[in-house]
């Protein structure tokens, strides 16, 4: 036996059918992006060179003299710097 509700779904059924429809996509569409930018950042956080590592490089590229790297790296001693984490 088949049921009938007057004229079955009329305009407004459709058109609050087809709106919630792109509400769910959306809603599937922004989770997806959401959850691959926060996977894709979370694996790239690299650690930050420290100073002492940085003037190393400076010296054994020749950039400064062993004079100035001497001097930096005691300042770099007297004077360390607080880290942020």
């Amino acid at each position: 036996m088949m049921w009938q509700y007057g004229r079955g779904m009329g305009g407004w059924g459709f058109a609050l059918m087809t709106v919630g429809n792109l509400l769910v996509w959306a809603l599937i569409v922004v989770g997806v992006v959401a959850l691959l930018r926060y996977l894709g950042r979370r694996g790239s956080a690299a650690p930050r060179p420290r100073a002492e590592n940085l003037l190393a490089e400076r010296f054994a590229r020749g950039d400064i003299t062993e004079q100035e790297y001497r001097d930096r790296l005691d300042v770099l001693r007297r004077f360390p710097a607080h880290s942020d984490g």
